[in-house]
């Protein structure tokens, strides 16, 4: 898997969960950019046909959700029915919701842990088949994982979970020498985050010395480097890519 043209990706097929907007979506571009053909998933079909319009034609598009079996299932048999074999995992679908201790309720917890643990979870062990030896998976992480938001905490818990989970994937993978990884970004300008009040916004800016939030294709890039032949010696590691908001 050289090397064409200079292109990080070339001839590399790439999955990318939550690739119809924000961090996914920009990843996505990115790895065509590099010369890979892109599977994007997302919940919602008009969201995915427009991705996949703007990405072009190295995009193909499996609308589903991750914490579903039934989907995940449809996801896989798409590339293989495609006769295709997976380089890269992007596990980047998740979703966030406040909700401080003592306001949590079962139906809260089971949402977020079964698409941000149990979907990633399953996305990966799912994907297994068809990942080439030597490929790269990567997690989704936050800064939440490793701070005390006190609003965020089934939230911060997925998240804290996914660090151990990128350990014990890549000491488990070992064998297929396939790198596991875990991103984890600072508050990214997402469409999750453009509803916020703005001083809810500029609270999270100001977490990080760079004053700001991240811009997606800035995590993107992270996620490129992961992926691709740069990062071969990365494996069970936290990256972070979060302006030094978790550092300080």
């Amino acid at each position: 898997m050289g090397r064409l043209n200079g292109k990080k990706l070339e001839g590399r097929v790439a999955v990318v969960t939550g690739g119809s907007s924000g961090i996914g979506f920009e990843a996505a571009k990115l790895f065509v950019a590099e010369g890979a053909l892109v599977y994007i998933t997302g919940r919602r079909q008009v969201e995915l046909d427009r991705a996949v319009t703007e990405i072009g034609k190295a995009a193909r598009g499996v609308q589903g959700d991750v914490a579903s079996e039934a989907d995940r299932k449809r996801l896989f048999e798409t590339v293989r029915a495609d006769n295709r074999r997976i380089d890269v995992l992007f596990a980047n679908a998740g979703v966030g919701d406040f909700g401080p201790i003592g306001t949590i309720t079962e139906e809260h917890f089971d949402h977020i842990v079964g698409v941000n643990l149990k979907g990633t979870l399953f996305i990966v062990q799912d994907a297994l088949p068809l990942l080439n030896d030597g490929g790269s998976i990567i997690l989704t992480g936050s800064i939440a994982g490793v701070k005390g938001f006190s609003d965020l905490v089934v939230y911060s818990a997925t998240k804290a979970a996914l660090r151990s989970l990128a350990r014990t994937c890549a000491a488990g993978l070992k064998e297929r020498k396939i790198r596991v990884n875990l991103l984890t970004p600072g508050t990214t300008d997402t469409p999750i985050i453009a509803p916020m009040p703005e001083e809810v916004r500029n609270g999270f800016a100001a977490l990080a010395p760079a004053g700001r939030l991240a811009h997606p294709i800035e995590i993107a890039r992270a996620a490129l480097f992961l992926a691709t032949d740069d990062a071969a010696f990365v494996n069970g590691s936290e990256l972070f890519a979060d302006g030094g908001a978790a550092q300080v």
